[in-house]
């Protein structure tokens, strides 16, 4: 593929808008190259191609629909090296993440295309047959945020394409790059109008949601935004699946082995730069080994190194604006008297980098704690009972993910009980898998994506009482 070049998808073609924008490059603060900005023609002219398309790809077998799915996944494979490439310069991540992301989006469309939503016969008898089916709803939009912009992506076009609903994804202002060179990769593999992509300004994703012929709409990103998705939905009763923030806590308890745990959370705190939904963003530690675990997750946090190098473990936070709102969260520590420890390796003198911080017991009312960061600092507090800490880590409005952290698994599966989040792990964190259900409790979702229930998100549910007498 040619990957200097950036075009909308409409239609199965590629096609340019009279006015253009430009990403910048996170590690540099340099111009990435032009993308179209959409207008309301472009909107209209994208989702008239999906409805015109649905009937034909509803109606292919799903099987035919699978298929095409997996050919898509091996063209991706083949072009990882180009996808992680951009994915660098528009992302910020370091090559060797980059990858690891593509892999992951070729595993997320052939993980997908494995599942099946079969006709269930949930009663027969002498008299009737009575089934519970499910059909595509019509045209879905996909709206990707600028963190995993690739395998975020893969994780909404695969779900709708394999229900036999035609998708535009509409990647973030911030990354568009990656996105509109999925849609262009599509072509070969699926009708035109089926999978198409827009970029566009702040403008485009409003006018997305409020269209008349969205039948879905399946958003990742704020809180905030979330809101606003769900009410321009609501205006016509769209269906709408919303992955939205979180403040994952981990729970490490006071058998726990010290080494082990402390690089493992640092790892899951600090990658991607904090930039990941259910990275772990607040980290409780049992007062009997807190000294220690904290001396050493600092001891390690100070080994990684942190800039533009394929092998880095940490680049830059992915926007001035997100740059910018991290930054008054150090500064709101420090003005707080809070003790800060930060560590890393490393650090350039240009772009959005932060290093990464430990925040060492602060108070619960905190920013730091109360406030998703989303970028490479975190609060470490301390615990005595399990009662007290799972107040504190429920005492919040949002419920993505948490983890706990024991020798002793059956209890700490007891306590995982007791949180609620949508995705709770013990001895692990932030693991998803396309065959799982992934969404969030109170503020941080609605609907859930993946897995067979993720799947049941893109369709309608059409009950049939077939009488076999009269």
């Amino acid at each position: 593929m040619d990957f200097s070049s950036f075009y909308n998808v409409i239609q199965g073609k590629l096609t340019v808008t009279a006015t253009t924008r430009h990403g910048i490059n996170p590690a540099t603060a340099a111009p990435n190259p032009e993308v179209p900005v959409s207008t309301p023609a472009d909107v209209e002219n994208a989702v008239s191609a999906a409805k015109a398309a649905f009937p034909l790809w509803a109606g292919t077998p799903w099987e035919e629909r699978s298929a095409a799915i997996r050919k898509y996944a091996d063209a991706l494979e083949r072009e990882q090296e180009g996808f992680a490439t951009l994915l660098v310069q528009e992302q910020g991540k370091p090559l060797q993440f980059a990858r690891n992301e593509i892999v992951d989006s070729v595993r997320w469309l052939r993980g997908i295309a494995d599942l099946t939503l079969a006709e269930e016969v949930v009663r027969e008898d002498d008299e009737s047959r009575i089934i519970v089916r499910y059909t595509p709803l019509g045209v879905t939009v996909g709206i990707v945020p600028w963190n995993y912009p690739v395998v975020l992506a893969c994780g909404k076009i695969a779900p709708s394409l394999i229900t036999g609903n035609p998708i535009i994804i509409k990647p973030s202002p911030f990354t568009p790059y990656c996105g509109l060179k999925l849609a262009e990769l599509a072509r070969p593999f699926f009708p035109p109008g089926v999978f198409q992509a827009l970029s566009g300004d702040d403008n485009l994703g409003p006018c997305l949601t409020a269209h008349p012929g969205v039948a879905k709409i399946s958003f990742t990103g704020s809180t905030a935004t979330g809101k606003k998705v769900m009410e321009s939905a609501s205006r016509r009763l769209a269906r709408v699946t919303l992955e939205l923030g979180g403040n994952d806590a981990a729970i490490i308890c006071a058998d726990a082995d010290i080494e082990t745990v402390a690089t493992a959370i640092a790892t899951l705190a600090f990658l991607n730069s904090g930039q990941i939904c259910i990275a772990v963003k607040r980290i409780y530690v049992h007062e009997s080994i807190y000294n220690q675990f904290r001396d050493k997750l600092v001891e390690y946090i100070r080994t990684l190194k942190v800039n533009s190098d394929d092998d880095a473990f940490m680049g830059p936070l992915q926007n001035k604006m997100q740059f910018d709102r991290v930054n008054g969260l150090v500064d709101d520590i420090q003005n707080q008297g809070h003790i800060a420890v930060t560590g890393g390796v490393g650090m350039p003198k240009t772009g959005y980098f932060i290093k990464p911080t430990i925040v060492d017991n602060p108070p619960e009312t905190s920013r730091i704690v109360q406030e998703e960061p989303f970028g490479p600092v975190v609060p470490l507090l301390s615990w005595s009972s399990e009662v007290e800490v799972l107040r504190r880590v429920n005492d919040t409005d949002v419920g993505l993910g948490a983890s706990v952290w024991s020798r002793d698994v059956g209890r700490a599966a007891e306590l995982a009980r007791q949180i609620e989040a949508g995705s709770v792990w013990v001895n692990k964190h932030t693991f998803i898998d396309p065959h799982v259900p992934f969404g969030g409790h109170k503020s941080s979702g609605i609907g859930c994506e993946w897995g067979i229930e993720g799947l049941k998100t893109f369709c309608n549910v059409q009950s049939l009482f077939l009488q076999k007498d009269i």
